[in-house]
Order: C-alpha cells, then sequence, then structure tokens
C-alpha cells in the first residue's frame, strides 16, 4: 500500500479524533446532545468515504450532490479546526487561555462556531469571485495580427460545479471574444455522469471560438473514454500527445497526463510539430518544467495544483512544485501554473484564488 494512501486514511482519523475529543469537552451540553453532535460530524466526514465505498454513479443524482459536497466541505473544515484548537491548547499551555474556555464553556463554544462560520462564508463568497488574470507576451515568430486566448483549467464540472456555474464560465469566455480557447486539463471531476444530465456539452458548444484541450487526472480519474466522448459531444479538440497549426500563425501542442506513464516524450511531440511558430504546450500537471525550454517551448499552460486551493495547504504546494501558482520564465520559455477556474470539493477558496487567464500574443 503505497503511503500517501495510508496517510489519506490516517490523517483525517486523528484529525476527527483530536477534535472529536476537544469538541466533546467543550460543550456545555447533557451528554445525549453531546453524543447527538459528535454522530452529525462523524457522519459528516464519513460522506467523504460514501462515494468511494458506494460509489458516486449508484446513487440517486440528488444524494449523491448533497454526500460529496457535504463529505468534501467536512475534509475542509476538519482541517480548520484541528488549527484553531492546535491554537488554543498552546494558548493555555501558555497560559493565554483559560483552561475553562475549552470546558463546558458556552462562550468557547460559540466563539469556535463563529470563527468557522465566518471562515467558510468568506471562503465561499471568495471562491465565486472569479479573477481575470492578462498576460501580454512578445514574439519574434511570425504574427498577422496579435492574438487573444482565453486559458482555464481545472474546471472539475461534475456534483459540485453544475450547469449553472459552467454558463457563467461561458459567458466570461464569450465577453473577452477570444480567437481561441485553451483548457489544461480536469474538465471533469470524478464522472462524467452530471455532466450528461444536464447537458453540458450544450454549454460548450455556446464558446464562439475554438476549444482545445488537454486530458488531467481527473478526466482518467472519471473515465478516460467516458470523458472523451463527452470532449467530442461538447465540441472540445482533445490533443493527446498531438499538436495542430492554427491560424497560420500558432502551434499548439497538448500532452497526455503523467496518468498514462506511457505519454510520449515532450522532445519527440515538438520534433513533429512546427516550431517555426509560436509554440504553446498544455500539459496538466507543472512537473519537470525544464523540459519545455530544453524542447524550445515558447508558452506552457499549466494547472492541477489548485494552489492548494485553502491555506496552508499552499505552502506544501509551494515546496513540491517549482512553480505551484503563477508566471515564471526559464529561458526564452514563458510558463503560467493556474490556480483554476473551479475545484475539487468544498466550494471554499481561502487564501487563494479562482482564476482565468486571457493571452495576449502580438510581435515585438
Amino acid at each position: 500500500m503505497k503511503i500517501w494512501f495510508v496517510l489519506f486514511l490516517l490523517l483525517p482519523l486523528l484529525g476527527c479524533l483530536y477534535v472529536g475529543w476537544h469538541v466533546w469537552k467543550m460543550l456545555p451540553l447533557m451528554l445525549v446532545f453531546k453524543a447527538a453532535v459528535i454522530v452529525v460530524m462523524a457522519l459528516c466526514f464519513l460522506c467523504l468515504f460514501a462515494c468511494f465505498l458506494i460509489g458516486a454513479d449508484r446513487m440517486p443524482m440528488p444524494v449523491t450532490t448533497v454526500v460529496y459536497q457535504v463529505g468534501t466541505s467536512s475534509l475542509m473544515i476538519l482541517l480548520y479546526l484541528v488549527m484553531l484548537f492546535l491554537i488554543l491548547d498552546i494558548g493555555r499551555a501558555l497560559r493565554l487561555v483559560p483552561a475553562s474556555f475549552l470546558n463546558g464553556s458556552l462562550w468557547g463554544s460559540v466563539t469556535v462556531a463563529a470563527v468557522m462560520v465566518a471562515i467558510f462564508t468568506y471562503g465561499n463568497i471568495h471562491y465565486y469571485n472569479k479573477v481575470r488574470q492578462p498576460v501580454r507576451l512578445k514574439t519574434q515568430k511570425p504574427l498577422r495580427k496579435p492574438i487573444t486566448i482565453v486559458l482555464m483549467s481545472d474546471m472539475h464540472l461534475g456534483y459540485h460545479n453544475r450547469k449553472a456555474d459552467l454558463t457563467k464560465w461561458v459567458d466570461m469566455i464569450n465577453a473577452e471574444h477570444p480567437d481561441l480557447v485553451l483548457i489544461g486539463g480536469d474538465i471533469v471531476d470524478v464522472s462524467v455522469r452530471p455532466l450528461l444530465m444536464e447537458n453540458m456539452a450544450s454549454e460548450f458548444r455556446r464558446i464562439k471560438a475554438p476549444v482545445y484541450a488537454c486530458l488531467g487526472n481527473h478526466d482518467y480519474f472519471a473515465g478516460e473514454p467516458d470523458s472523451k466522448r463527452f470532449f467530442d459531444e461538447a465540441g472540445i479538440v482533445l490533443l493527446r500527445d498531438s499538436s495542430v497549426t492554427l491560424f497560420g500563425q500558432l502551434t499548439v501542442i497538448g500532452r497526455d497526463d503523467r496518468t498514462n506513464s506511457r505519454r510520449e516524450a515532450l522532445s519527440r511531440l515538438t520534433g513533429k510539430a512546427d516550431m517555426t511558430r509560436f509554440s504553446i504546450l498544455l500539459d496538466h500537471q507543472p512537473y519537470q518544467l525544464g523540459q519545455a525550454q530544453k524542447a524550445g517551448i515558447d508558452f506552457q499552460f499549466s494547472g492541477h495544483t489548485h494552489y492548494g486551493q485553502v491555506w496552508p495547504i499552499n505552502w506544501i504546494e509551494d515546496a513540491i512544485y517549482e512553480d505551484a501558482f503563477g508566471p515564471l520564465q526559464k529561458g526564452h520559455t514563458y510558463y503560467y501554473v493556474s490556480s483554476g477556474i473551479g475545484i475539487w470539493g468544498g466550494k471554499f477558496r481561502i487564501g487563494t484564488r479562482s482564476e482565468y487567464v486571457v493571452l495576449t500574443l502580438t510581435n515585438q
């Protein structure tokens, strides 16, 4: 069993025990009511595993939607409860927080509840504030006219990001009047079922520009053949270890996701592409960024990281990736790693942002 899977199970369990013990001590309630609160909290957290154990597509759509959103949200709430109780425990050890605040305390219970409600209300509101990130690049390679490209990643359409969300995103895309739309993977979250039931393909077909995309790891999780069939229905051209020359002046290369261990080397892809044109690489996961520089790529667009979604997970992302979020330049190659327009799980952004990129390409 891989160590990451063991940690995925063990750390949340330890967090649940730690938080449950503190909640039990803090609540100024009779034992039966304390027990009821603990049971409800446990059931909310168990929802996280229900979709995996039962199967998301085996439950009725409304049930899966609730179970998925409650379960994934509870994981983020658990993280912040652990941090909050750690702060209180440290404060108590330093005699800054009275012991009575943590034992049978109405004020302690109300304070913890109010802090959590405030944090996650902000996080939910902030998630819906989509940031338009402009990027301007100049090239010496031939361009007949400036090109405007909208780039998105990590839509994670499914049981939480629904058709109403996609409608707003498509409206934002069309408002830019782009020449081209590029999607850097993870269009689908965990299943194509909700995309088909809500006919999300019709929303993609409203985009008034050609749409090209590469695969992400979640597109594989949802079933790569099913994801590909949805892309075909939606009018999305999938670049899977392949390239295309557009407008006679732009080369777009799409790498298969690194989930496929047999994907082609980038050097082979560039060897088959027209590199005399300005080249854009779509590669979902931003590992080994130096490969693009060595291959002569002009601009690489990636996603995947979500920049951690909530603080302080973004600190971990910064430790893992050379560029976990934002722009980077290596030699003559420019990079942009997006935190994503959508999100996995609970709809909260704390210390990070949801965004889309508007790239303007001009001659020097």
